[in-house]
């Protein structure tokens, strides 16, 4: 019932009818939704009696099917729906629509019951503030902070403050194997520790710079850090990474632009490997792919679209052109800033995911070296 100022009347006329026909099933609290309105339980076996006055501004959105009380029948529709996962941590987030209106707190603790979990929130869109800021809001429970084991690897963030990628799963595992024993490693958009914490937990790196600039995420990497035993290996930048005051540093660098700062990071005596992230457009046109061969042999296998998945597939020429487009403009920067020759070699492109339609989310593993006297 639309409860604006103008309709309030008609809408206490429609209450006070409803109830005087004894229509309302009072086992349920009145429900208050977006923009003034309100929901009206009422009892399935009086629907017939129903007769809508047609000034009223309302309509019939839901019925309730059965005649078992609320939480009954809702614990059975959800124990019989076998696509219901269980929840990996103590809270429950998912997408609902409820035909406009918002339900009240019974309802939540109802399927927080259901599903075993303690907290319940509602997701909206990613906001399109440079640090894709989740829109949830907490439903049940008194904080959004969870916990996510991932590989081995305890991952914990406030689903109300940070977002988590499960897409990016495949480069995660793969950084774990890379061998960085003993090496120094810089992340330059380190997040909640997407792969900050597999360099130190699996693959070995004995420090790693964790660059971050959004707050929440810097909380929410701290805290996995401990969580993982691995603070003491690392140190976090917070802050815009463009001012990272590192120099000759790392043998390895995650990155996703490739500016000079970002090669400054380097050792300038020994160089290593960038592991260079980008979004590279594919055309929807099926094209030749090049032989396997190209590149290291031990390590083509990237993935190819196919419609929202990803399958194994030889690397796409798009690939190829952007991969030594990118370790030229690399040498580039690495001989105007040490003012001597530099080498490039592509090692590895991983395709990670599709970003977008025909756009394919790459990581490119190049190694930088100085060129010997």
């Amino acid at each position: 019932i639309p409860a604006l100022a103008t309709e309030r009347r008609l809408a206490q006329r429609l209450r006070e009818h409803l109830e005087e026909k004894q229509l309302l099933d009072r086992r349920y609290q009145l429900q208050q939704g977006p923009g003034g309105c309100v929901a009206l339980p009422v009892l399935e076996e009086k629907l017939s009696q129903l007769c809508l006055p047609p000034e009223m501004p309302c309509e019939l959105v839901w019925i309730q099917v059965g005649r078992a009380p609320l939480p009954q029948a809702l614990h059975g529709a959800m124990r019989s729906q076998p696509h219901v996962p269980h929840p990996c941590s103590r809270t429950l987030l998912f997408h609902i629509s409820w035909d406009g209106c918002v339900p009240g707190p019974v309802l939540w603790e109802t399927v927080a019951s259901a599903l075993g979990a303690r907290r319940i929130a509602r997701r909206g869109r990613v906001l399109p503030d440079g640090m894709r800021t989740p829109s949830v809001t907490l439903l049940l429970g008194q904080d959004g902070w969870v916990e996510h084991v991932d590989n081995g690897i305890r991952y914990t963030f406030d689903v109300t403050k940070c977002m988590f990628s499960p897409g990016n799963i495949t480069e995660k595992l793969r950084v774990a194997s890379l061998p960085c024993s003993g090496e120094v490693l810089v992340d330059l958009y380190a997040g909640i520790g997407y792969f900050t914490l597999p360099f130190l937990v699996h693959a070995g790196a004995a420090f790693v710079h964790a660059c971050e600039w959004n707050v929440h995420a810097v909380e929410a990497l701290r805290r996995a850090l401990a969580l993982n035993g691995v603070q003491d290996r690392c140190h976090i930048h917070h802050g815009d990474s463009r001012q990272l005051e590192l120099r000759d540093t790392a043998d390895r660098v995650n990155l996703g632009l490739i500016p000079s700062w970002a090669c400054r990071v380097l050792k300038k005596d020994t160089g290593g490997v960038l592991h260079i992230h980008h979004n590279v457009e594919t055309p929807p046109a099926p094209t030749p792919v090049l032989p396997a061969e190209w590149g290291s042999p031990e390590a083509q296998h990237p993935m190819e679209d196919t419609g929202n998945k990803t399958v194994g597939a030889r690397i796409r020429p798009e690939w190829q052109r952007w991969a030594e487009t990118t370790a030229l403009r690399i040498q580039g920067l690495l001989v105007e800033l040490h003012g001597r020759p530099w080498h490039t070699r592509v090692l590895h492109i991983e395709a990670v995911k599709s970003y977008a339609p025909h756009v394919h989310h790459l990581v490119l593993d190049l190694e930088c070296r100085p060129a010997l006297p």
